[in-house]
């Protein structure tokens, strides 16, 4: 049995963030590549939100979330960037939300075009904020968090 592959590398990025307790998503999407300037476009629509409260971005350990542009944007809008140890995406939400898109969105299906492909992400990504899932959403961006306090970590 043969299984349909799509031809050639279309690439769809989505930088997103997350508000932990609204489960409001800001996403910054293109057909290129995320860099540092992607991160700042995607503080500069978090300010534009206007939360009125501090605000804490967590980042992964990214060169390109970690550079001195982010950093000094970040400190312009008054913004903490609180980066992540490494290889510890469970302690980060949105890797839930990108978990959850890759289910239902991805997994066992085949998009004869890259419109369809993207067409289905975008609605994915419109889910997240409808109130038929709230529910849904509210249990998997739940603010529990597994930590391994006195285990024993062999590296090889």
């Amino acid at each position: 049995m043969y299984l349909p592959t799509p031809s050639g590398r279309q690439r769809l990025n989505v930088l997103g963030a997350l508000d932990a307790i609204t489960h409001q998503l800001i996403t910054v999407v293109n057909e290129t590549y995320i860099d540092s300037h992607c991160v700042a476009e995607l503080i500069g629509k978090i300010v534009h939100e206007n939360f009125g409260i501090p605000i804490t971005l967590v980042l992964d350990n990214a060169k390109y979330q970690r550079c001195e542009f982010v950093r000094q944007c970040a400190e312009k809008y008054n913004i903490e960037l609180l980066f992540l140890p490494s290889y510890s995406p469970h302690f980060n939400i949105i890797e839930r939300l990108w978990k959850w898109i890759k289910c239902d969105c991805l997994y066992c299906k085949y998009y004869e075009k890259y419109c369809s492909f993207k067409d289905e992400i975008n609605k994915s990504l419109i889910k997240i904020q409808q109130q038929k899932y709230k529910k849904e959403f509210d249990s998997l961006f739940a603010l529990n968090f597994q930590s391994y306090n006195n285990a024993h970590i062999m590296t090889a």
